[in-house]
C-alpha cells in the first residue's frame, strides 16, 4: 500500500492498538491514515499542528493523543478521535526540535537542533530533566526502560547515554569521523547499533561506549538514515538510496531487500502487531510493506549464535568521562527554523 501524501514527510508512528498510522509533514500538517490489509489508505484526518515542518511525532496516552514536534520549536499534543489541540508548549526548546520518542508512559524525550535533550513529563506538562552533552543536532534517540538510560546520537559524531534516575551524562562515545544518524539498542540490551552518514553499522557493547567494538560495512556508501528493531537479532535499514533491507546482527549480514523509495529514506516504523512496515522518503510517498508476506519463506533468522561472544566484559555503565569535544560537520535534511529565546516550562492548555 502507498499513498502521495502531497510533501515530504519527515516522521512516522503507528497507533499502539489500531490500524491507523499518522505522518508529520514539511508543511507542519499532521495526517492520520486507517489502513487495511485488503484495501487502500484512507485519510482519517488532516491537521495543521505546527507552522513550518512537523520532524517528528509518537502516539501517546494508549493512542488517545499524537505529539508532534516541530522546526518552529513547538511540541503540540492532538486528540486522535477528533483533531483538536490538547496542549501546546510553544517554547519547547531554543532551536528547532529534530527528533522525538517515548521513554514512560506518562513521558516523552524531545531533542534540537544544538545538542540539547529534554525530558518532558506529560501529566506535569514540565521539563523534568536536560542533557546538553553534544555540540550538533540530535539525529534520533532511543530508551533502555530496565536501566532508565536514553542514548542519543547527534550530527557531531557521538553517541551519549543519560541516566534519567540521577539527571546525569553516564557516558559519550569518542568522535567518530562520521555523522551518528540513527540508533536503536539489540541483543537483550548488550549492544547498540548506529547507523552512519557513509553506511557503517557501528556496534558498541553496552557499558563500552568510548569505542565501537564492530563494524558492519557493506550498506556503504550509502548512509543509514533509518534503524528500525524488528527483533532481538534483525534490524530494517532505510538508506539514502532508498533502499530497504533487513540485517542480522551478530553474526553481521544482509539478509534480504525488503522495498524502496525513489529517494532517501526519512523514517520508518512498525504497525503495532508488527504485520506492516511504515516508510517515508523525500519522495513524499507513504509505503506500508506487508512484512508477513516479504518475510514468508525466508530463512532471514539470524540468530546471532554465532557472533553473541563477544571480548568485550558486558557489564553495566563503566564509561563515565565523556572525552573533549570537537566540533562535528552538520549534514540536515530538515529546514531549520530561527531560535526562540522565550522558553516555556509547561504546556500551554488550549
Amino acid at each position: 500500500m502507498e499513498i502521495d501524501l502531497g510533501a515530504n514527510a519527515f516522521g512516522i508512528d503507528f497507533h499502539p492498538s489500531k490500524n491507523l498510522v499518522a505522518a508529520g509533514l514539511i508543511d507542519g500538517h499532521l495526517h492520520l491514515y486507517r489502513y487495511d490489509k485488503d484495501s487502500s489508505l484512507v485519510r482519517e484526518r488532516k491537521v495543521r499542528a505546527h507552522n513550518e515542518s512537523c520532524r517528528a511525532l509518537r502516539f501517546i496516552d494508549d493512542g488517545q493523543r499524537i505529539v508532534t514536534a516541530s522546526a518552529d520549536c513547538s511540541i503540540l499534543a492532538t486528540d486522535v478521535e477528533t483533531g483538536a489541540s490538547v496542549a501546546r508548549l510553544e517554547n519547547a526548546h531554543e532551536d528547532a526540535v529534530n527528533t522525538l520518542i517515548t521513554v514512560t508512559e506518562t513521558t516523552i524525550a524531545s531533542g534540537d537542533d544544538k545538542g540539547c535533550v529534554k525530558i518532558w513529563d506529560t501529566r506535569q506538562r514540565s521539563c523534568s530533566h536536560e542533557f546538553s552533552v553534544h555540540e550538533d543536532y540530535i539525529s534520533d534517540m532511543t530508551f533502555a526502560s530496565d536501566s532508565m538510560k536514553l542514548v542519543a546520537t547527534s550530527g557531531d559524531g557521538t553517541l551519549s547515554v543519560c541516566n534519567v534516575r540521577t539527571s546525569k551524562v553516564q557516558s559519550q562515545s569518542e568522535f567518530s569521523e562520521d555523522e551518528l544518524l540513527s540508533v536503536v539498542i539489540m541483543k537483550n540490551g548488550r549492544k547498540v547499533i548506529c547507523g552512519t552518514q557513509n553506511g557503517t553499522l557501528m556496534l558498541y557493547s553496552w557499558g563500552f561506549f568510548k569505542d565501537c567494538s564492530d563494524r558492519f560495512v557493506d550498506l556503504s556508501p550509502n548512509s543509514v538514515d533509518a534503524l528500525l528493531k524488528l527483533d532481538e537479532d534483525r534490524v530494517i535499514t532505510g538508506c539514502d538510496n532508498g533502499i530497504l533491507s533487513l540485517v542480522g546482527i551478530l553474526p553481521n549480514k544482509i539478509i534480504q531487500p525488503i522495498g524502496s523509495h525513489e529517494f532517501p529514506i526519512e523514517d520508518l516504523a512498525l504497525s503495532h502487531d508488527k504485520r506492516f512496515l511504515g516508510s517515508t522518503a523525500h519522495d513524499s510517498m507513504l509505503k506500508l510493506w506487508d512484512l508477513e508476506e516479504i518475510l514468508e519463506g525466508s530463512n532471514g533468522n539470524a540468530s546471532g549464535a554465532a557472533g553473541d561472544s563477544d571480548s568485550d566484559n558486558d557489564e553495566m555503565d563503566l564509561d563515565n568521562d565523556p572525552p573533549s569535544r570537537s566540533k562535528g560537520t552538520k549534514r540536515k535534511t530538515k529546514s531549520k527554523s530561527t531560535p526562540v529565546d522565550d522558553r516555556a516550562s509547561f504546556f500551554a492548555d488550549l
